[in-house]
């Protein structure tokens, strides 16, 4: 069933030669096939939040939304590859828990296949949607990622990787609405990254509280939003400035 289901979702190879989707509900691919899978999930999510959290020895991680685990396994890889000592906890929602059920038949990168736990990790998340061991927890969670998220108590999470489909395709995981309860569940030294630059996407985010930053890890400009301004990381964007400048730039509102 598994691998059926996996070839019914039109099974792409992108430009790093890593494997990704293309989703006929979204009728967009999972990564951006000129970036490749693993590249853009290093470089535009995981490598800016770790060097964000350096001297942190332990993180809670909101990965939205899990799809086929990149930005999840990403972490685990490069936590290991590069032997740093931090313990992860990571929680990410998916609305499609047959996709998950069949990414243990997936042709996951060789980065991957080459780490022993890393494929351990791909088998247990698949079957059982839970991997824990002394260093990493994951859980999967099926189901509306906005409910989800107001499951969490006030300020759980440092890390947010807000990589939904488009705005375009998927309003309710870029709304004003939306971003206030990520901002509710999120610390104080939160980090969230997206790969969206759209000024409708960043003033949802402000509006909700979150200081934006714009940040170029590789060829393509990338979002980070904080709670707190910092000067670590990115060039600071005045949304109120912008707006003031472009009268007709509205964020996104729950219809």
């Amino acid at each position: 069933m598994g691998q059926r289901f996996i070839n019914l979702q039109n099974f792409v190879k992108t430009i790093d030669g890593s494997n990704t989707l293309y989703s006929k509900k979204y009728n967009q691919h999972y990564h951006n096939i000129d970036d490749g899978a693993i590249n853009e999930s290093l470089n535009k999510h995981v490598i800016p939040c770790l060097d964000f959290h350096k001297n942190s020895k332990e993180l809670n991680i909101l990965d939205i939304c899990f799809g086929i685990g990149y930005n999840t396994l990403s972490t685990v890889y490069y936590v290991l590859k590069e032997n740093l000592d931090i313990k992860l906890n990571i929680y990410s929602p998916e609305l499609d828990g047959e996709l998950i059920d069949s990414l243990k038949d997936f042709d996951y990168p060789k980065e991957f296949k080459e780490i022993e736990k890393l494929t351990n990790i791909i088998k247990e998340l698949s079957t059982k949607k839970y991997y824990e061991d002394e260093r990493f927890k994951i859980s999967l969670y099926v189901g509306d990622a906005r409910k989800y998220i107001k499951s969490f108590e006030k300020d759980f999470f440092n890390v947010v990787y807000q990589d939904a489909f488009s705005s375009e395709v998927n309003m309710e995981l870029w709304t004003k609405e939306y971003f206030d309860d990520v901002y509710k569940a999120s610390n104080e030294n939160v980090v969230m990254t997206s790969y969206s630059v759209a000024t409708p996407v960043r003033l949802s985010m402000h509006e909700a509280g979150f200081e934006i930053y714009e940040h170029r890890p590789v060829k393509r400009k990338i979002t980070l939003a904080f709670k707190q301004k910092q000067e670590q990381i990115g060039k600071y964007i005045d949304m109120e400035l912008k707006q003031q400048r472009n009268k007709e730039a509205k964020a996104i509102y729950d219809l």
